[in-house]
C-alpha cells in the first residue's frame, strides 16, 4: 500500500479572530477555502471571494443530536445562495466555501463538485444529508473531469482541517494493526483504532437490546444509525453495514452493545489482551 504523501497547509485569520473568519490555502492547490460561523456571515459577505463560482458546505447540529446536519450546494455566484440560506435554513451554525484562486471553475465544475460530494455524504453516512436529491452530473469532457477530481481531492483534504469528517468512509484498516473483538451476550464485533477513534468494521453484530439506563448520546446514536441503514435489523441482532468510525473505543462498545461500556477494557485482541493492556505497552518508554 502506497504511503499518503505529506502536504501543507496554511489557515490565515484576518480578524484576528480564531473562532471567525479563516482561509484556508493547501500547497500546491489552485483552490482555496473560506469558512465562518453564521454568526459572522453579514462581516463575510462582503468579500469578493464570495461573488466567484464555486461550491459550499453548510453545516450544523443534526435532528439527532448525534450526527451533525449537512447541505452541499453551489453557484456562478456563491453569494446569493448563501444569502437565500441565511433566510430559509436554520440548521447550519457553519459554512465552507470553495473556489479557485485563478477562477479557473466553472458552472459545471462546481455542478460536478456538488453532485461528488452529496454521493460521498449519502455513502459515509456519518452526517444527515440536507439536499433532498443527489444532483445530476454534467457532461463534461474527459480532461474536466480529471480537472474536477483532482480539485475534489485537495478539497477532501482540508476538510478534516476545518472540522469535517462527513464525507469519506473510514481507512481500511492494515494488515499490520491487530484486529480486536467484542464479545458478549452473544455479540460478537470486530474492530480496531483509528485516528478517528474507533472503526468498527461491516459484518458486526450488534445487540437490539438497550439496557434502562442506555446513555442517552449512545440510543440517540444507535437511533441515528438504524434511521441511516448502517445498521440492520437480521432478527436476533442488528449487523453493521459498513465499516463506521466511532468517536472513541468506549463509544463504539457501547453502541455495539445497547450499554454504557468501557471499550479500553472490552476490545481484546485473540490472545485476551484488552486494548487498554496493549496501548499500555505500547506507549512504555523503552529501558
Amino acid at each position: 500500500m502506497n504511503q499518503p504523501i505529506g502536504f501543507s497547509v496554511r489557515i490565515f485569520i484576518p480578524t484576528g479572530e480564531p473562532e471567525g473568519l479563516r482561509i484556508v490555502e493547501k500547497s500546491n492547490w489552485t483552490g482555496h477555502g473560506i469558512v465562518f460561523p453564521r454568526a459572522k456571515f453579514a462581516e463575510v459577505r462582503q468579500r469578493s471571494e464570495l461573488r466567484r463560482t464555486g461550491v459550499y458546505i453548510l453545516w450544523g447540529p443534526g435532528e439527532s443530536g448525534q450526527l451533525p446536519r449537512v447541505y452541499v450546494g453551489e453557484g456562478d455566484d456563491v453569494l446569493p445562495r448563501l444569502d437565500l440560506h441565511a433566510k430559509q435554513k436554520d440548521f447550519w451554525t457553519h459554512a465552507v466555501v470553495f473556489t479557485s484562486k485563478d477562477q479557473n471553475l466553472n458552472k459545471a465544475h462546481v455542478q460536478y463538485l456538488e453532485s461528488r460530494l452529496v454521493v460521498l455524504a449519502r455513502e459515509a453516512k456519518r452526517a444527515e444529508l440536507d439536499n433532498g436529491n443527489i444532483p445530476q452530473v454534467p457532461a463534461l469532457s474527459e480532461a474536466d473531469t480529471a480537472d474536477a477530481e483532482g480539485f475534489l481531492g485537495d478539497l477532501l483534504l482540508c476538510l478534516p482541517i476545518v472540522g469535517i469528517a462527513v464525507f469519506e468512509m473510514p481507512k481500511t484498516p492494515s494488515s499490520s494493526q491487530p484486529k480486536l473483538f467484542l464479545r458478549m451476550k452473544g455479540v460478537e464485533a470486530r474492530g480496531c483504532p483509528s485516528p478517528e477513534g474507533f472503526v468498527v468494521l461491516s459484518g458486526s453484530s450488534v445487540a437490539k437490546k438497550e439496557v434502562l439506563s442506555i446513555p442517552s448520546h449512545i440510543k440517540a446514536l444507535r437511533d441515528a444509525l438504524i434511521d441511516a441503514g448502517v445498521l440492520r435489523d437480521t432478527g436476533e441482532y442488528f449487523q453493521l453495514q459498513q465499516d463506521y468510525a466511532f468517536n472513541s473505543p468506549s463509544a463504539a462498545a457501547s453502541v455495539v452493545m445497547g450499554c454504557s461500556i468501557n471499550g479500553r477494557g472490552e476490545w481484546k485482541d485473540v490472545s485476551g489482551k484488552s486494548l487498554g493492556q496493549i496501548q499500555q505497552q505500547e506507549e512504555a518508554p523503552i529501558p
